[in-house]
């Protein structure tokens, strides 16, 4: 007999009882909504016998282990689905994602939308014949000889990264169908009775432009029909709110093909909302004791060597050179900003009575992104950044952390993110020690001293393994876009290292040399990822204080030109961002294109108003709000703004 306990119950059961017959022995409801299960924390099979003393805790669709295995196995019926329908397809991976799961196939041509139709109508079959999922492990040896029977190379180059630890390779096993993976998975194919395949585009193996291009297909799937249903219309309402798609209509930005992906080029309106943001973030910042730095867009690889860039880096970085050739000058772009504002540490000698010491800057940087990573304004190779790095004593760490945390929570709250944001604790992973530098006392220290502040603060996190920087522990600020896929927004990173590798020290209290704990922080991140963040929350329509044009005067005729021109120098003398609509078009026609616009403020002037010397406002979303002087127009803007942000 084994004793398992259950939440706050232990029973006795059988030894080599599966976890799926626990459930069942536990209600009908559970039997059936159960996805996967914990055995002393780890995510297992509900299928896995269990044969010792142990705490089960079973997962369903609502958790996110289990979601995350019951979409893994729709991969797999896609997967299985293809095999049937295209045999001479090769299969690559196929994982769950946050909104669902893709596959990745070497086909050619590419599915079409009607291939889609008819593999999804294969996986119904898949789904009605309830195959049994069951796991099995062989050698490295086997698997290889396996896929090399199937003809997967794909699969091969997969075992063969592995192969060298010489543990055994785990399958997955549904009828014919065959997969290589960890798992684990939901029982069988019949449970998933609601998915739909969105979309087939191109994905580079590996993510490298070097390697051949697949077909990804990209699916989701839910128990429920009602669930997929309401998911479906989500993503209908997400396209309406695409950046990519409505920040292109409304004239943010554009690309250019032979200029390069991931460069966008910030048109008028959405060069304005950043510059509104970046002064904005620069005078709080100034506030807050941050004092602003410029530094250079490059520099020799040699800093970037003491850094750790270099090395840990290099993959990341646009090179001006021939990186590997030391007899000969060799420069790269900036990826952040820290070794370049260490230098303004380091221009003069420092004492414990210079600590805290905060530098800020509106950074360009430059990332070598993946070319399939690219994604309009969020993901980009150029982009402009509120950086800063702070250097204080180990006393004064908490307080400093937590003022930079403010900082980021008064800017999200400022543009209306903050109840849109979620936060995680991004620790090393012990286990891919040449990602970092230091010790792992180092790190143990570090990351305890950071837990034990965000405990303190009463942070809500969640901890991501292997999503530290190389030097340090960090909290990620994250953030989803209209199709769930989730980024970080604003990071705010300790680092116990970097100081030494450049030689920074103060001298304390008793004269001794130390070196300084660092911050890295953003306090509002990437601008541009803000930008579109900000058009899809607002579907174009930004709050009064951030719209690009916060009010477009309208003339009825000709002859109320001048009233307009007039009105237009008093609202600009007033920091009122304002236009004039000079266009020879019936009023409703301008009307409408001032919605269409999303501008704030929509002022009409005809014969009474310019008589009267008067605005007839109306405002977006509300309507006609009635005749107003440009003085009492400007002090409605000024409420707007206050009802719109925190000041």
């Amino acid at each position: 007999m084994v004793n398992v306990k259950l939440r706050d119950d232990v029973r006795q059961y059988e030894s080599g009882v599966s976890a799926l017959e626990i459930a069942k022995s536990l209600g009908a409801g559970l039997f059936k909504a159960v996805c996967v299960c914990k055995i002393d924390g780890e995510v297992k099979d509900l299928r896995t016998p269990i044969e010792k003393d142990c705490a089960v805790e079973f997962l369903t669709f609502d958790d996110d282990e289990g979601k995350k295995a019951f979409r893994h196995t729709a991969s797999h019926v896609l997967a299985q689905a293809v095999k049937r329908l295209y045999p001479n397809a090769k299969l690559a991976i196929g994982p769950a994602i946050d909104n669902g799961f893709y596959y990745d196939f070497d086909i050619e041509p590419a599915f079409s939308p009607e291939d889609l139709e008819k593999i999804e109508a294969e996986m119904k079959k898949i789904v009605k014949e309830d195959l049994k999922l069951e796991r099995f492990e062989l050698s490295p040896e086997e698997a290889i000889k396996l896929y090399e029977e199937k003809n997967e190379p794909y699969k091969i180059e997969l075992i063969s990264a592995h192969a060298d630890k010489g543990e055994p390779i785990s399958f997955y096993k549904q009828g014919e169908f065959v997969e290589l993976c960890a798992g684990p998975h939901i029982p069988s194919t019949g449970v998933i009775k609601a998915f739909k395949l969105t979309s087939a585009t191109g994905a580079y193996w590996h993510g490298d432009s070097k390697n051949k291009m697949l077909c990804r297909v990209y699916g989701t799937a839910f128990p429920k029909a009602s669930e997929l249903e309401a998911h479906l219309t989500m993503l209908e309402e997400a396209k309406k709110r695409d950046h990519n798609k409505l920040g292109r209509e409304l004239e943010y930005f554009t690309t250019v093909d032979y200029i390069g992906q991931g460069l966008p080029i910030l048109l008028p309106k959405g060069a304005k909302v950043i510059q509104t943001l970046s002064r904005f973030v620069e005078d709080e910042e100034a506030k807050r004791g941050w004092q602003l730095t410029k530094t250079p867009y490059m520099a020799k690889r040699e800093l970037y060597k003491i850094s750790g860039h270099w090395d840990h880096y290099l993959d990341g970085m646009f090179v001006l050179g021939d990186p590997y050739d030391e007899s000969k000058e060799c420069f790269a772009l900036r990826p952040m900003t820290c070794p370049f504002q260490y230098q303004a540490y380091l221009n003069r000698a420092r004492s414990y009575r210079d600590l805290p010491l905060r530098y800020d800057e509106t950074s360009t940087l430059f990332r070598n992104e993946d070319s399939g990573e690219m994604h309009g304004l969020i993901r980009v190779r150029q982009f402009t950044i509120s950086e800063g790095h702070l250097m204080c004593t180990p006393e004064q760490l908490e307080d400093e952390f937590k003022s930079c945390l403010e900082l980021a929570i008064f800017m999200l709250k400022a543009v209306g993110l903050y109840d849109d944001v979620s936060y995680r604790f991004s620790q090393w992973d012990p286990n891919d020690r040449e990602k970092y530098i230091g010790t792992e006392e180092d790190w143990d220290k570090v990351q305890g001293m950071m837990g034990r502040i965000l405990d303190h603060l009463g942070i809500n996190y969640k901890i991501g393994i292997g999503e530290a920087a190389f030097y340090g522990p960090k909290l990620d600020i994250q953030i989803k876009n209209v199709f769930g896929k989730e980024d970080t927004l604003i990071t705010i990173q300790i680092d116990p290292m970097i100081a030494e590798k450049f030689g920074m020290e103060y001298t304390d209290r008793d004269g001794s040399k130390k070196n300084p704990y660092i911050i890295h922080r953003t306090s509002i991140g990437c601008y541009e990822r803000t930008l579109a963040l900000l058009i899809e929350k607002y579907a174009g329509a930004l709050p009064l204080w951030i719209a690009p044009t916060q009010a477009i005067l309208l003339p009825i005729a000709d002859r109320h030109f001048n009233a307009c021109d007039a009105a237009k120098e008093k609202l600009a003398a007033a920091g009122i961002r304002v236009e004039v609509d000079y266009r020879n078009e019936k009023l409703g026609y301008k009307l409408r294109e001032a919605q269409l616009q999303k501008i704030p403020y929509m002022l009409v002037v005809g014969d009474k108003e310019a008589d009267e010397g008067t605005l007839s406002v109306r405002k977006r979303g509300v309507g006609d709000i009635g005749s107003m002087s440009v003085d009492d127009f400007v002090a409605s803007c000024v409420r707007d703004v206050k009802d719109l942000a925190i000041w």
